[in-house]
């Protein structure tokens, strides 16, 4: 089950409008990600993970041989993405990610050790 936290996060994250569409779900104890980062390489992307938090960023430099067209419309003018996900709990070790088409695909493993531990009385 997912955090609350992170369906709240949903309601106000703004970066769906910007290019960073996603899907996740939750298949054979993983989570898994699909973020839709069009227009950029697999080199531009950087994914950053820090207790429970995934972070995708994606950033690109301008090229500056295109400074001389004068454009009638512009709307493919960003340069840097970034979208993040809370988790809680999961295995940070062994997330996987792959990038095909435009689109960032992230298995990240539930936690399997069990946080409780059972004492035996002597």
């Amino acid at each position: 089950m997912l955090p609350r936290r992170f369906m709240l996060d949903s309601l106000f994250d703004e970066s769906e409008m910007q290019g960073m569409n996603s899907d996740v779900y939750l298949k054979d104890n993983a989570y898994h990600v699909e973020v839709d980062v069009p227009g950029f390489r697999k080199e531009d992307i950087k994914i950053e993970c820090h207790k429970g938090n995934i972070t995708i960023k994606a950033e690109k430099e301008t090229n500056e041989e295109e400074n001389d067209k004068k454009y009638i419309r512009h709307e493919r003018s960003y340069n840097k993405l970034e979208r993040s996900f809370y988790f809680g709990d999961i295995d940070e070790e062994n997330i996987k990610a792959d990038f095909n088409n435009g689109t960032l695909h992230l298995v990240i493993p539930e936690k399997t050790e069990s946080l409780k531990k059972q004492i035996t009385i002597d």
